[in-house]
Order: C-alpha cells, then sequence, then structure tokens
C-alpha cells in the first residue's frame, strides 16, 4: 500500500499551512490520477479531471471535520468529477491505434511504467474492454483489490449500499474475465476461425467485439484454452503500486496564495506556498489566478480560478460525511474572480401544491440499493414490497407496512446463518440472481438444483432463480431447471423473471408482456418480475427519454395489474442517483423522476 499523508497533514492543510498543502497534494495526485485515468480510459481529458478534483478538494477542505476520513472523501469527489465529465461533455475521440505509443492512454502507460507482464500484463489490456459504465467501479475495485483501498471507501464514493456494490463488482469481475480470456484468443498465433471471424472488425475494443469474440473462444475447440489458467484477478492485482504519475505530470509547481481570514472577513495572515501540481494540470490549473482563503468560522478552505481563453465548467462538490453543506460564508464559482460579490435574488413567491396522493398496490414493488431516501421513497411510491438482493433489510431498512423479501443471491449465500436470516423476514425467499450470467451468481443448473433443497428447508415459499432472458425457451437455463426440479421432486412456487427492453419505441410495451405471457403458459405458475425496464446494454443512445420511459410505465404496469397470475413486479430500481439517474424513480425521499411519478401513479 503506498504511504500518503497522514491526519496531521491533512489538519495542518485545512488549517491553512502551505506546506501541509503541498504535501498533500503531491501525495495524493498519484491515487486521483490512477483512479480517473482508468475510469476514463480512451478520454484525452484525463488531466483536466485530475486538476478539477484537486481544485475542489482544496476549495473545501475547511468543511472536512475529521481529518481521517480525507481519503474517503477524496475519492467521492473524484467519482462525482468523472461521472460530471461522462455526463457534461462527449467522449474524447479515440487514438487511431496505429498511433499510439507508450504512455498515450492509460493501459500503455500502466504496463510500461509498472513494468506489466504476464497474466498482469493481460489484465491491464483486458480493462480497454469493459462497457464504459463498468470502468469508474473498475478503477475503484483495482485499487481495493491492491491495497489501496478500502470496501467501505467503495461503498461511500459510488453511494452504493454494501449489497448492490457488492453485486456490481461481481459482474464486472465476470465482465473483466471475459475480455481476458479476449485477449489472450487475440494474440499471435489467431485460429484461423477467429481471424474469419474478425473480417469488418477495426481493432478497436467495444463490447460487440467482446461478445463475438468471447462467443468463439467458448465454441473453438483451438480457441478454448484462453478460459483456462486464469489466476484470479484479486491475487494478480495485490500489492500492485499506483501509476506512476506521467512525465511532466509532477514536476511542474504552481503559486497558491493561502489567506487566513477572520470571523469577519479580514485578512489576517498571508503565505504563499509552491504547490506540486503536474505539468499539463498546472498550466490549466494556475492559469489567470488561483487563490485559497480559509473562513474559519465556517471551515471552508475556497479556492477559484479561471482560464483566460473560456471559464471552466462548475461541477458538483461532494460534501464531507456528517459536515453541513451550508458554509459561514458564500465560496466564489470557480468562473468569478476571487474579489467578486456574489449576488442574492430574493425567492419569488410560490403556490403550495398538494400532492397526488399514489395508487398503493400490494403487487408494485422496487429494486432498491441504498441511498438517503430509500424509506422515504418506497412509502410516497406506493409500493407494496420490495427488495435488495440480500438476505435482510438491515442495509435498507422500509416504512412500516411495505413487505420486504429475502434473497439468496448466489451459491456462497446458501448457509445456515444466511438462510436463518432471510426466515426471520418473513414468508417468501427469492432464488438465485441470473444464474444463467458469468456476471452474476453465475451457477450451472445442476448446482442450484443441488442447492434447492436448503432452501426448501425454510419452509418459506420460494420463488424461483431469476433468470436474465431466455426464459420461455426450451432447454434454456429455466426450462432445465424447473424440468430437473420437477424430476427431483423439489418444490418452486413461483417464477422469477428479469426482462430488458432496447427498442425504445410504443412496441415495448407489448413486447414484455408478450415475454411474461408467454413463461407464464409455458410453465403455469405464478410470475413475480424483480426487474424490468429498458436499457440499451449493447448499444446507443442507452436509455430512453422522459416520455419514452413514462409511456413504457403506464401500459406495462397496467397489464401486469391486469394479469392475475402476476402476483408481483418491481422496477429497477427505485434510487435515481449517481449512475442511476437515467432510469432510476426517485431522486431523495418525496422527490419522484418523470418515470417515478409514472411508477407512482400504477396501480
Amino acid at each position: 500500500m503506498t504511504r500518503q499523508p497522514g491526519i496531521a497533514i491533512v489538519a495542518a492543510a485545512r488549517a491553512g499551512d502551505p506546506a501541509a498543502v503541498d504535501r498533500l497534494v503531491s501525495g495524493y495526485l498519484p491515487l486521483v490520477y490512477t483512479i480517473v485515468g482508468r475510469a476514463l480510459e480512451g478520454h484525452a481529458d484525463v488531466d483536466d479531471v485530475v486538476q478539477e478534483v484537486m481544485i475542489r478538494v482544496l476549495r473545501n477542505l475547511g468543511e472536512l471535520r475529521d481529518p481521517a476520513a480525507f481519503r474517503s472523501w477524496l475519492v467521492a469527489i473524484t467519482v462525482r468529477q468523472v461521472r460530471e465529465r461522462f455526463r457534461g461533455r462527449p467522449p474524447a475521440v479515440e487514438l487511431d491505434p496505429e498511433l499510439r505509443d507508450p504512455g498515450a492512454d492509460f493501459t500503455d502507460l500502466a504496463i510500461t511504467r509498472l513494468e506489466l507482464s504476464g497474466q498482469r500484463r493481460e489484465t491491464a489490456e483486458a480493462t480497454r474492454w469493459l462497457d464504459e459504465e463498468n470502468r469508474e467501479l473498475l478503477s475503484l475495485w483495482w485499487l481495493e483489490a491492491s491495497g489501496e483501498l478500502t470496501r467501505d471507501e467503495i461503498v461511500d464514493a459510488t453511494g452504493l449500499g454494501r449489497q448492490h456494490a457488492a453485486v456490481r463488482i461481481q459482474r464486472m469481475k465476470g465482465q473483466l474475465e471475459t475480455a481476458r480470456a479476449v485477449v489472450r484468443a487475440l494474440h499471435p498465433p489467431r485460429c484461423p476461425e477467429l481471424s474469419a471471424t474478425l473480417t469488418g472488425w477495426d481493432g478497436r475494443p467495444n463490447a460487440l467485439w467482446r461478445k463475438r469474440i468471447a462467443r468463439h473462444t467458448r465454441d473453438c475447440r483451438q480457441c478454448a484454452p484462453a478460459w483456462q489458467n486464469l489466476v484470479e484477478a484479486e491475487r494478480l492485482l495485490a500489492g500492485m503500486a499506483l501509476v506512476p504519475l506521467p512525465a511532466g505530470l509532477g514536476s511542474a509547481f504552481g503559486k497558491i496564495q493561502i489567506n487566513t481570514l477572520t470571523g469577519t472577513g479580514t485578512p489576517a495572515t498571508n503565505a504563499t506556498a509552491a504547490v506540486k501540481v503536474g505539468g499539463a494540470v498546472a498550466q490549466k490549473a494556475l492559469v489567470g489566478v488561483l487563490a485559497a482563503g480559509l473562513v474559519t468560522g465556517g471551515g471552508a478552505l475556497a479556492y477559484a480560478y479561471r482560464e483566460p481563453a473560456k471559464p471552466p465548467t462548475p461541477a458538483a462538490v461532494v460534501a464531507a460525511p456528517g459536515v453541513s453543506t451550508t458554509p459561514a460564508a458564500p465560496a466564489p464559482s470557480p468562473s468569478f474572480s476571487p474579489s467578486a460579490a456574489p449576488t442574492t435574488k430574493a425567492p419569488s413567491p410560490s403556490r403550495k401544491v398538494t400532492a397526488v396522493p399514489a395508487v398503493r398496490s400490494a403487487k408494485k414493488g422496487a429494486a432498491v440499493w441504498r441511498f438517503a431516501g430509500s424509506k422515504g421513497a418506497l412509502k410516497d411510491v406506493g409500493a407494496g414490497w420490495y427488495y435488495d438482493w440480500g438476505p435482510n433489510d438491515d442495509q435498507v431498512p422500509g416504512p412500516a407496512g411495505v413487505e420486504f423479501v429475502p434473497m439468496i443471491w448466489g451459491a456462497a449465500n446458501v448457509t445456515d446463518a444466511t438462510l436463518r436470516q432471510a426466515k426471520s423476514e418473513g414468508d417468501v425467499l427469492l432464488g438465485f440472481n441470473e444464474p444463467d450470467l458469468a456476471e452474476q451468481s453465475n451457477m450451472t443448473v445442476e448446482a442450484a438444483l443441488a442447492a434447492w433443497p436448503e432452501l426448501e428447508a425454510t419452509g418459506m415459499r420460494l420463488v424461483s432463480p431469476a433468470v436474465a432472458f431466455g426464459g420461455d425457451k426450451a432447454g434454456g437455463w429455466l426450462d432445465r431447471f424447473l424440468t430437473g426440479a420437477e424430476a427431483k421432486g423439489l418444490r418452486v412456487d413461483a417464477i422469477a423473471l428479469h426482462w430488458y427492453g432496447s427498442d425504445f419505441s410504443a412496441a415495448s410495451v407489448n413486447q414484455f408482456l408478450g415475454y411474461v405471457d408467454a413463461v407464464h403458459k409455458r410453465y403455469g405458475k405464478p410470475v413475480w418480475i424483480t426487474e424490468f425496464g429498458l436499457i440499451n446494454f449493447g448499444g446507443s443512445p442507452r436509455y430512453p427519454s422522459d416520455a419514452q420511459k413514462v409511456r413504457f410505465i403506464r401500459g406495462a404496469t397496467a397489464g401486469l395489474e391486469k394479469r392475475r397470475y402476476v402476483e408481483r413486479y418491481a422496477w429497477f430500481g427505485l434510487p435515481a442517483v449517481g449512475d442511476s439517474v437515467d432510469f432510476g424513480l426517485y431522486t431523495d425521499g418525496d422527490s419522484p423522476t418523470a418515470a417515478g411519478k409514472a411508477y407512482r401513479a400504477a396501480g
């Protein structure tokens, strides 16, 4: 683990000590650079984001009451800036592969400067093949595996509950393993059939070609060994150092004026510190004015800067844990001059609007992970039930009158202790989560059938494993599981399904309901839809417009309510925060999105 500045340095920097500010920035810059570089693989603006992170850290350092929480707080700000960059600007144009050289992108830099070889090098190369939505989580999990971050810091930075973070990390690791097999298969000499399959590929990693190549390797005798003898990624990454800064990024110094202010705002002392913020970063962050002021009354160390060409895009600031987000004195916006006084506009009178009561339905539920408004949102949306992929509701306690349904997520959760937890929560138990996907619980039909008697022994009503797709197909995972259960005399009381549509037109409603009908017709059992929504995982746009979401929710929920054999349904997911802002239902406990309002009216 890299040695980083301790609590005393953080406290001194917060108090305005220029030397401590210097040590804090230079000490944590490699961590920030590693997170941003891996999360924005292939983007030309890594340096910009690193610069924005450090500016915002220094600007808000005075709000950090607990110096021991600095690293967790820093990582949270870094993640927020990465998300702002994805959301606020189009992706940078990728470099022509022929023009790449060591240091041209983050993976090349990591391989070259860390002198990676063997499976470590293959793993680094495989990161290029991950979906964009997995890069942020990869950047954090990689540092957890190498001992630089903790799981608690990942949970705090991403805003995910511990159980949901585990689900997301497991899915990402499965995709990384697939990508490692792809990297191996592409190394020369290639199999002739694979070379034929690659006709039309431009040589750039993407999701479509990852799936095509992976499918070929599974079916090809010559390529199948690419999946063999893969050392666990955690073992490969253990003890791996942070990626050294590229040439010039840690060599330039900028002058920062530290202004320690009294409670009245009168300058008391001034100190100028040379802060190592990096060549490219320094040129952008320190052009113009970069000033810092510590407000002793409110504890806010505020930085402001401006560039001659154009002001930077303001980005969100992450408040320190347990700290009020309202400073004693307003900090200037990044595009303001340090001397500019903020203006206050009187609020216009508003009319009180009486909220329309939600339609409550015993069928209607939600897939939930931890966020600040979970309990209030569950009550406001009119849910009759919810789940969080876990065996108990410790992570996401719900309001009175809303049923929590436990789940046994995968094979590792089939333990006496976990089953006792689940039994204490209620009368219904959800089976394994997407066992047909390597990225999820990844269980063979035989393994699921072998474990099922232990679930049955709880005496609870059992809902089948929830397959990701193909629930209506003969010979599919669900079909083989139910056939095997019947042959072995095992009890399965209802069927769980997941469905995601990539067609955002009006036809999506009938596509969804048609799938639900087909599954019920095939097996004749009650149906629980435990995840459904509109997401195009392999194309663009990835998410529908608000109008498209509303239209789908209205039509789909009306159809589900009418179908007597549908016992429960749950939208994925309740929170509309962080990386779920494009498909979630609530931004906090009482603020539904357009989709949330439509779901609130369902029943």
